[in-house]
């Protein structure tokens, strides 16, 4: 039996306790009733002499529990530490998220709504809720869309055009989104391009008249790169700004229910007439390189395909600037490949962008996935130096849709809806999300010099320094037994509880720590 007695006893005092009747062994489709808590609404603002706290454990028992605990002065000399040193810090923090798709907003636009300004201020407020601040869509269709389409499926770029997936769904949600939160950043990539746009294979470039496979013809590089840049206006028109694109979602994958075949060759290649209409349009928006899994797809040649296009296009082609990294997914290999794509491109940055749940990895059952994902999906990446971390849809329904014939019909949501539209279950990468989003603001750096001491086992941790002075750390506790963690930089100290197979997120405020305290 697992030594968390004394732990959720306490909690179970606290006025902030969040619980949930869903537990570990509902892994099916049968979504429990949700009870409220007692104070619905998260505050992950540190007081003076405090150290605010989130925790879950994976029994779904404790679930984005608050609570306080003492920030101390002085010294401590405690056997379980980290000592926090940020001398030496790593990467700068763009946020974290859920992809924003067609399913989404159409299961939150069936909810009343009250309930969905409450379950988005909720998941995005920075001083009401646990301030998300990253999304991903689509550039045209994708594999949870209500049809397969592009903007622009008549050949010939004055018909470019937004469809009614964007007009009636995702761009009225993205709209109460930025309404909460303003510091929404926002990554896009497309499943396919224009079909009028594919040919076979480069050498006939015969014509492929196919949502799915086929190639960008070369001769339509230029069409297509004008085709990113009239979506990027077309979206600042509607008072949404794209931070980010790839050039191709899954770029190695023929298979998808909408896709294109883009090898590192080609897509080097389109790559430098994407960069050159993006600074020939003077605009600010990003290009991540790659947008795929960590093995490749097991393809022998498209190993290290990021760094194979920075080093075959130099830094000298126009527009160069914009092309500032790579972003993956984790359906194949392990998130050390990005410590061997750092070490070969450090002045490259790195973002992972989609990670899923389903029925092929347990994905309804929080005791089976909080403690990996949190390891693997958020831990795992940006302590290997990722300025980003998205997963994918924020919500589907009891049905894993709506989605599209081809795509994927086994994903769960983030968040999963029952159909009365308004009971919800929340899965491991809503958690996993909140909890690092709720320390860890938009322009934080990671702090690389934090040691433990030998007596802390089974526990994974990142640390960060937030633009406002707060810092934040969040630890996952893998072990059987719960463990008492002194979190110190040598002026100030805390202890925190990370109970077994559970997840604690801390963030405090140094510069109005009492020295009397």
């Amino acid at each position: 039996m697992k030594k968390k007695n004394m732990y959720i006893t306490s909690l179970l005092f606290s006025a902030n306790l969040f619980l949930s009747i869903a537990c570990s062994v509902d892994s099916g489709l049968n979504i429990q009733p949700e009870v409220k808590p007692e104070n619905p609404t998260p505050s992950p603002v540190p007081q003076a002499n405090k150290v605010k706290t989130f925790t879950t454990t994976s029994d779904g028992f404790i679930q984005l529990a608050q609570k306080e605990i003492s920030l101390k002065a002085g010294e401590s000399l405690a056997p379980s530490t980290i000592l926090i040193d940020d001398t030496k810090v790593g990467q700068e923090i763009d946020g974290f998220g859920f992809a924003i798709t067609y399913s989404t907003c159409y299961n939150l636009l069936h909810m009343s709504a009250a309930d969905r300004a409450d379950f988005l201020k909720r998941t995005y407020s920075e001083t009401e809720g646990y301030g998300v601040s990253y999304a991903r869509i689509s550039i045209g269709c994708n594999d949870f869309s209500s049809t397969e389409y592009t903007l622009c499926d008549e050949k010939g770029l004055e018909h470019f055009r937004l469809y009614k997936d964007e007009t009636d769904y995702v761009i009225p949600i993205l709209k109460e989104i930025l309404a909460i939160n303003p510091k929404l950043k926002i990554v896009a990539a497309p499943w396919t391009c224009p079909k009028w746009m594919k040919v076979k294979d480069l050498k006939t470039k015969t014509p492929f008249d196919s949502w799915t496979d086929g190639h960008v013809n070369p001769d339509h590089y230029t069409d297509y790169a004008n085709y990113f840049v009239k979506f990027v206006q077309t979206m600042k028109a509607e008072g949404i700004n794209i931070y980010a694109v790839s050039p191709q979602n899954e770029p190695l994958n023929r298979a998808n229910c909408a896709s294109t075949y883009m090898p590192w060759q080609e897509q080097a290649e389109f790559v430098k007439e994407l960069a050159k209409a993006f600074k020939k349009n003077a605009l600010k928006t990003k290009i991540y390189l790659f947008d795929h899994n960590y093995n490749y797809d097991n393809k022998a040649d498209q190993e290290d395909y990021p760094v194979k296009i920075y080093n075959a296009l130099g830094n000298e082609f126009e527009g160069s600037e914009y092309v500032v990294g790579a972003a993956y997914h984790d359906y194949g290999g392990s998130n050390t490949e990005l410590d061997d794509i750092y070490a070969k491109a450090p002045d490259k940055e790195l973002i992972f962008s989609e990670s899923s749940i389903g029925t092929w990895n347990n994905g309804r059952n929080l005791s089976a996935r909080l403690l990996p994902d949190m390891k693997n999906v958020i831990l795992g990446t940006v302590n290997r130096h990722c300025k980003a971390v998205l997963v994918w849809n924020l919500m589907l329904d009891e049905k894993m849709g709506p989605n599209l014939d081809g795509g994927c019909q086994t994903c769960y949501g983030a968040v999963d809806i029952a159909s009365d539209y308004k009971t919800l279950h929340r899965n491991s990468h809503y958690y996993i999300i909140s909890h690092i989003s709720s320390v860890v603001r938009p322009g934080a750096v990671r702090i690389e010099d934090s040691s433990r001491s030998a007596h802390i086992k089974d526990v994974d941790y990142a640390t960060f320094r937030n633009p406002d002075s707060t810092y934040g750390i969040v630890l996952a506790n893998s072990g059987g037994h719960d463990q008492m963690i002194t979190v110190s930089n040598g002026a100030y100290n805390f202890q925190v509880t990370v109970p077994a197979e559970g997840v604690v997120s801390c963030i405090w405020n140094p510069s109005v720590t009492s020295k009397k305290d």
